[in-house]
């Protein structure tokens, strides 16, 4: 073989995203990247390699963050590493810092694009190397919604019940981060207003999109559940022999089929019967 791999390592900078926890992946306890202090020692040995090329260095620390301070100072640790690593005669080509930057769901306060390039532009500035970022969820997520039916009105003796036709496998954030989605209805509702739980048909109590929501709504009526562009599709799955939804992308007045609904028979079309 006489070719050469190109190879860039994901480093772990040790920074608290100040994020979910289960989306905090730049902390050294996390399970991602190679150890900020093993670094240094891994990109020798790779440099050492004849069939491999060392191009870069990534470094992720977690997603929807709303403070600008964790991606500069895991910038900066990154830069440390690069330096050290250039004076040592191993030169990198990009830097990949990931992504992160969070949206505004409910009452947060993230910084905006301007306010992240611009920081970043700061500590980046006079490099000479490419740089790459990730910013799937500040460019995606408030450009999608999920719409979802009320199906029953189910009044207990403590809560009320909006049962939808949407339940966590189509929209998974909220019973695995327990986060928070606006969600209101798509035509003003003549009822009085209510404070439900709004919940799916999967049988799970954590099935829900939203709790104590108040909302003038009846049965029929349809619910549009926000900021769904990001995480939505890309985490939903076929439990409790659901399929999946369908998609449709809006650009002005036109709205055009971007996905079918998956069938029951989709479901199980690569099974195969057992014979001995």
């Amino acid at each position: 073989m006489r070719c050469k791999a190109p190879v860039s390592m994901r480093v772990n900078p040790d920074v608290d995203a100040r994020t979910h926890p289960y989306i905090s992946t730049g902390l050294k306890q996390n399970k991602f990247g190679v150890a900020y202090a093993e670094a240094l020692a891994l990109y020798r040995k790779a440099g050492e390699l004849q069939h491999l090329r060392v191009t870069g260095m990534d470094c992720h620390i977690g997603s929807q963050l709303t403070d600008i301070a964790p991606f500069v100072a895991a910038t900066e640790k990154v830069l440390m590493l690069v330096e050290r690593l250039a004076s040592e005669g191993i030169v990198l080509e990009h830097l990949d810092l990931g992504g992160g930057l969070g949206i505004r769901y409910n009452d947060e306060t993230p910084p905006s694009i301007a306010e992240y390039a611009g920081a970043l532009r700061g500590v980046l500035r006079g490099r000479c190397e490419k740089i790459i970022l990730e910013p799937g969820r500040a460019l995606v997520g408030n450009a999608g919604v999920l719409l979802t039916c009320v199906e029953y009105l189910k009044h207990g003796e403590e809560k009320h019940f909006a049962i939808v036709d949407a339940a966590m496998n189509d929209m998974m954030r909220p019973a695995l981060y327990d986060a928070w989605h606006l969600i209101q209805p798509v035509q003003p509702g003549s009822m009085p207003p209510r404070q439900y739980e709004v919940v799916g048909p999967v049988c799970e109590t954590g099935d829900f999109l939203g709790h104590a929501r108040s909302l003038a709504i009846a049965q029929g009526d349809l619910l549009v559940v926000m900021s769904a562009g990001a995480y939505g599709m890309s985490m939903s799955s076929n439990y409790n022999s659901r399929p999946r939804a369908a998609e449709v992308m809006v650009s002005g007045a036109i709205a055009q089929l971007i996905r079918e609904r998956e069938t029951a028979q989709q479901l199980f079309a690569g099974e195969k019967v057992f014979t001995r």
